[in-house]
């Protein structure tokens, strides 16, 4: 057999089935779809008229309008835009997936496409918009002229979707053309004005075009027997008055310049698309162009949502393409730590699937996604500078203050934001610091917490850093799960005696996040929890020694008590961290922390059997009172199960604690 080449066969049929029943997830997609070709009908007459503006017939307001016949079951899209003649309709009607926009675009040349580009209007791609409207119509059929023809040479093109259609000649004095879907009975529900008017301005709210609808009012019922007063009367109903009004806004408010846009525009806006009956904190409004080119306009919510901390929540980000709306909570947009966010992003040339429902990860979608990022976090770096009100910077006597009235309004206006913004989602932000490496030096600057001596979470890595005392060569921290137990921890006693502040961290992503840090700006981060206390410089010979003395004084008695406690610690040592404890638990240098442990546990998850070491005060009353005690066992378990107490967790065996803790008390 030699070789040969062949096409490929399709059954049209199933084909169309396939398009109409499996592309769209959502049946009402198919309104969209309608709109936007009309639309993008309308831009292409716009397009061509450029250079011959006779193609506009004495009829330059390009519209849209949308009407159905609730007694003939159809559902009509008309345009008066570029239409089409016999050929077109047969080439790009009859040919699935032949997209007549990107057709179209190829034949422009010169100024016509650097206007068509500028526009950034045409929205069609795939070719196969058109045929959902088969979801919910038996059979379509399409009445058009193309501009310019004479009204004789109009063409009707009729299909029921089973892989066949028709075509013949018609009079059409209108330029543009009609799409009559004859609704099947299960989709009856589109032929209602209050079902279409919620489906555009969801979807096509932000057309440039006015999408009209005839005007509908309430008619009472007319007697049957005008002798029954009371009987005999026909049902009321809504009735169409003739006259014809704009159902969106045509008007984008991210299309607008800055500058035409007040305050209370952006909030209004933010309102409507978050549901939120408060103001954001902040918001940004940019146009990026480059070889990518969208329009973002983002919003900082002011008080965090219910789900929140689901990290299965989508991003609060909605898609339009060309002002046509895509998806809600586009989460390729914006990375999951920044979920929070609100917003429109508005783009020219994202690749989208042929549904249009799901964004194709791109060169583009990157750009984007990066470029929403750094916009969002130069936002909250704003608010962050702005938090504290600046000190009047005064002259020498005392009066003239050296800020404008502009800055002072602007200082006063954001005072307190980024406080806000941190107790409502400072949590969230840390898991940036595992997620987006390229900006981790950016959020670690952002964030805030609570120390050993001050209660509110104010105090950054920086302002951390310019108290640091001298000889100083760590950053120290300790995890807890409240701010009661990171205050009162053990751990902390000798830092508290040199007067050595530590950053109390009390968030559940905490731990977790802080494995991706390991220091800021050239200093590293220590807890005060893991490994062996070491305080450098801060820490003098004399100290060094007497320590050195102690374990070795101490060694009997810790061999004692590794072999009392070897189930449950790895080691016991003695310490120099502790001042007023007994004995502590910490973990060795690069140990998961008993804390996460528990997390792990608690969410179901599995954890490293790891011990903790405990360490032992050799100065403390108890600690001493151990050697040549009867009850050296008993008191061993209490010592380990009481450090296990202070850290905020559970001894093992809680009836056995009491049982020993109340043998000694009796």
């Amino acid at each position: 057999m030699s070789k040969q080449t062949l096409s490929f066969q399709a059954e049209v049929a199933q084909l169309l089935h396939l398009v109409t029943h499996s592309l769209y997830s959502n049946k009402e997609i198919f309104l969209r779809e309608l709109v936007s070709n009309a639309s993008d009908a309308c831009d292409k007459l716009r397009f061509e008229a450029i250079n011959n503006t006779a193609l506009y017939e004495s009829d330059s307001e390009l519209k849209v309008k949308v009407t159905f016949d609730k007694d003939a079951k159809t559902l009509t899209i008309t345009d008066n835009g570029i239409g089409m003649s016999e050929i077109e309709a047969v080439e790009h009607l009859g040919t699935i997936a032949k997209s007549g926009t990107k057709d179209f675009m190829s034949k422009l040349t010169g100024d016509q496409k650097a206007n068509a580009s500028q526009q950034g209007q045409l929205i069609g791609q795939f070719g196969v918009g058109f045929y959902s409207g088969f979801i919910v119509a038996d059979k379509i059929t399409v009445e058009s002229r193309r501009a310019g023809l004479p009204a004789a040479e109009g063409v009707r093109w009729v299909s029921g979707g089973a892989g066949n259609f028709e075509v013949e000649p018609m009079e059409r004095a209108e330029r543009g053309t009609s799409v009559i879907l004859h609704l099947r009975d299960d989709a009856l529900e589109y032929a209602s004005a209050w079902k279409i008017k919620s489906i555009i301005n969801k979807y096509s709210d932000h057309i440039s075009l006015p999408i009209l609808m005839e005007k509908e009012e309430w008619k009472d019922g007319e007697l049957i027997n005008p002798s029954d007063e009371n009987g005999g009367r026909q049902p009321g109903g809504m009735v169409k008055t003739g006259e014809w009004e704009t159902v969106n806004k045509a008007n984008a408010i991210w299309s607008r310049a800055k500058k035409d846009i007040t305050s209370d525009e952006y909030n209004e806006f933010y309102k409507q698309i978050s549901h939120d009956a408060e103001a954001p904190l902040a918001y940004t409004h940019n146009r990026v162009e480059g070889s990518t080119e969208y329009t973002q306009l983002l919003y900082i919510p002011g008080k965090a949502p219910f789900d929140l901390y689901n990290r299965e929540k989508s991003a609060g980000v909605k898609l339009y393409v060309k002002r046509v709306f895509i998806m809600d909570d586009a989460d390729n947009l914006m990375p999951t730590y920044l979920r929070f966010v609100k917003g429109v992003v508005d783009s020219s040339d994202l690749p989208l699937n042929v549904s249009r429902e799901l964004l194709q990860e791109s060169r583009d979608v990157k750009a984007i996604r990066e470029g929403c990022t750094k916009r969002v976090l130069g936002m909250l770096e704003d608010l962050a500078k702005h938090d504290k009100l600046p000190e009047a910077a005064a002259s020498a006597d005392g009066v003239t203050d050296v800020q404008t009235a502009e800055e002072k309004a602007e200082a006063e206006a954001n005072a307190g934001k980024y406080t806000k913004f941190y107790k409502e989602f400072g949590a969230v932000l840390k898991e940036g610091l595992g997620e987006d490496f390229g900006n981790k030096e950016r959020i670690a600057k952002l964030l805030r917490f609570a120390s050993s001596t001050t209660d509110t979470v104010s105090v950054s890595f920086a302002d951390y850093k310019a108290r640091m005392k001298e000889g100083q060569e760590a950053i120290y921290y300790i995890t807890a799960d409240t701010l009661a137990a990171a205050k009162n921890s053990p751990q902390l006693e000798v830092f508290k005696k040199k007067g050595i502040e530590v950053l109390l961290m009390t968030d559940r992503v905490d731990e977790w996040a802080l494995n991706y840090l390991y220091e800021f700006d050239g200093t590293p981060l220590q807890s005060v929890a893991k490994g062996a206390v070491d305080l450098g410089k801060l820490q003098d010979e004399t100290e060094k020694k007497a320590a050195e003395e102690a374990a070795e004084a101490f060694k009997p008695l810790l061999a004692k008590l590794k072999e009392a406690l070897k189930d449950k610690a790895e080691d016991v040592r003695v310490t120099t961290r502790l001042v007023d404890s007994p004995a502590c638990l910490v973990v060795q240098e690069h140990g998961m922390s008993t804390q996460l442990a528990r997390m792990l546990k608690q969410a179901g998850q599995t954890a490293p059997e790891t011990k903790p070491v405990l360490e032992v005060n050799a100065e403390h009353a108890l600690v001493k009172k151990l050697e040549g005690s009867v009850h050296f066992n008993d008191l061993a378990h209490i010592l380990f199960d009481q450090a296990l107490l202070a850290e905020g967790g559970l001894p093992e065996d809680p009836a056995a604690y009491v049982k020993r803790v109340n043998a000694l008390l009796a």
